[in-house]
């Protein structure tokens, strides 16, 4: 069985920061780290790797990024995952979802047939959630998302239980589908000195927009649907009006109608 678990790394959550000009993030100079949503989709992987006989499953890690980006691959590898591959180019900057779901999935079908593909919930400099289910959508794949648990998995299709909005379901999909776990899943292990070592030993290839067979229209700033205009900061005020209720409550509470009726915010009653 090949699975295939998608990646990202993402600057550390207190060092965000974003480029007002552009609307893109600033990612030079900044700590970063494997995103920790996608740690649970790598152990999901794993766990699946340790319930077969040995050499049965090979897991491969995938990411787009910048050259830098194999730290968080190597991460993976470290974690269980036997290969990585990294999909760096200048044409792939400042994609959004769509443009990075077409650049993935045109790497794991070329990488591929995957038998499985997981995939985290969202990313903490993000926070869409969309580019697993876009990924499944592009190669014509099923999706089970918010999944809390794998039940079964066989050579033809995998039973999982969903979170849903007040309780839990069970679904049954065919393979190859691409699973999101959610938190509750599982707890990620810590990576183990013998991982590390093998991670830092890996020959991890690294894929371009040629390499994939795509131009400058399909992925990267020119090939996304959508665009950032502008950026703006919310700005704290400390403007305001005092009522003091040393002339009377009656006073007071008058003086606080007059303020909500003239911001709209009472209703008359029926």
């Amino acid at each position: 069985m090949r699975i295939a678990v998608l990646i990202k790394q993402v600057p550390a959550v207190d060092t965000v920061k974003i480029d007002e000009k552009t609307g893109t993030m600033i990612r030079d100079g900044v700590e970063a780290e494997l995103n920790p949503l996608d740690l649970h989709a790598v152990e999901a992987a794993v766990r699946i790797k340790e319930s077969r006989p040995e050499g049965e499953v090979e897991i491969t890690a995938v990411t787009m990024g910048p050259p830098a980006a194999l730290k968080a691959v190597r991460y993976a590898i470290a974690m269980g995952c036997d290969k990585g591959l990294l999909l760096s180019d200048r044409k792939f900057g400042g994609a959004d979802t769509l443009a990075t779901a077409r650049t993935l999935s045109r790497a794991l079908l070329k990488a591929g047939p995957f038998d499985l593909l997981f995939a985290g919930e969202r990313a903490t400099d993000g926070e869409t959630g969309q580019v697993g289910p876009a990924c499944a959508a592009l190669m014509g794949v099923s999706v089970l998302s918010y999944v809390s648990a794998i039940d079964e998995l066989t050579e033809d299709c995998v039973r999982v239980t969903r979170a849903v909005e007040g309780g839990h379901e069970t679904v049954e999909a065919p393979l190859p589908a691409i699973v999101i776990p959610v938190k509750e899943m599982n707890i990620p292990r810590l990576c183990t000195l013998g991982g590390k070592l093998r991670a830092k030993a890996a020959e991890i290839p690294a894929e371009t927009a040629d390499d994939l067979g795509m131009d400058g229209s399909e992925t990267g700033l020119a090939g996304s649907a959508t665009q950032v205009v502008r950026v703006t900061y919310p700005k704290v005020t400390r403007h305001g009006r005092r009522i003091n209720a040393a002339d009377g409550l009656e006073s007071a509470i008058d003086e606080i109608m007059k303020v909500l009726e003239d911001k709209n915010c009472l209703e008359a009653a029926i």
